[in-house]
């Protein structure tokens, strides 16, 4: 397991006004966990060294996590040692765990709560529907998954600042419709290797973390040159009163270095 937190931010863009966005980097003891979450932490390094090309209006912060499997416990208490003023600084957090589910399904966080009635801080319906005009530009629709609060997007949720993120699919159960859609095998779980010693490369779906990869490329381009459609917020430490993850699914010290320019 990883004891610290990485948090990586570019020195150019406007320092308070903050793009973040994360992954974890632990994984159970029972499995590799190159799904999850290697899966999501090498497509957000992907999208970091691409960005050293560019320069931002916005500052990028790249987080990765540590101990979300023993309860979401980096990203909690990195959230909890930020002050009032750093929480506004952040305009928005992007959460990718498990992007390359072998019986993969394009998953969207449900940010505006039409499917699951559980509605993110203002904003994050917004990210939800740039996600999914992305996908249909690039010919896939996606579908929305439950808005809880289960990975490391929680404890952004609790003090309101608007998430959003992808995933392919864990212990659910591919239906019919999804795999005429998508392929793969319904009736079978979306990671048929969750949190087991099969969640290898060898099982990975490379076309699904190819297609989320260039999504997280595209959601960092974005609201690196402008987060106009996302609501400023006026509060913080304001708790949402999302439901505990449940601590043998999913799930310090911080370390931040400026790293990109």
């Amino acid at each position: 397991m990883f004891r610290f937190n990485i948090i990586a931010q570019t020195k150019g863009g406007d320092q308070h006004n903050v793009v973040a966005l994360g992954g974890h980097t632990d994984s159970v003891g029972a499995g590799p966990g190159i799904n999850d979450n290697g899966s999501g932490t090498i497509g957000i390094l992907e999208v970091a060294k691409a960005l050293t090309k560019y320069s931002v209006n916005n500052a990028v912060r790249f987080c990765f996590w540590s101990a979300e499997e023993f309860g979401l416990v980096g990203s909690t208490k990195y959230v909890q040692s930020l002050s009032a003023e750093e929480l506004n600084k952040i305009a928005l957090y992007l959460n990718f765990d498990m992007i390359a589910s072998p019986n993969y399904v394009y998953f969207v966080y449900d940010g505006d709560g039409s499917a699951f009635n559980l509605t993110g801080p203002p904003g994050s319906d917004k990210i939800e529907h740039m996600f999914e005009k992305h996908f249909l530009d690039v010919g896939w629709e996606v579908k929305p998954t439950a808005f809880d609060g289960r990975s490391d997007y929680g404890p952004f949720l609790n003090v309101s600042i608007p998430c959003g993120g992808l995933f392919t699919g864990a212990e659910g159960v591919k239906t019919t419709e999804e795999a005429a859609y998508y392929g793969g095998k319904a009736g079978a779980w979306y990671d048929p290797n969750y949190h087991l010693a099969g969640d290898n490369v060898k099982n990975c779906d490379l076309g699904a973390w190819i297609t989320n990869t260039k999504a997280i490329a595209h959601a960092v381009a974005t609201y690196a040159r402008s987060t106009t459609t996302i609501p400023k917020r006026t509060h913080s430490k304001v708790k949402r009163g999302l439901p505990k993850a449940k601590p043998h699914l999913r799930h310090s010290h911080c370390g931040h270095q400026d790293l990109l320019e």
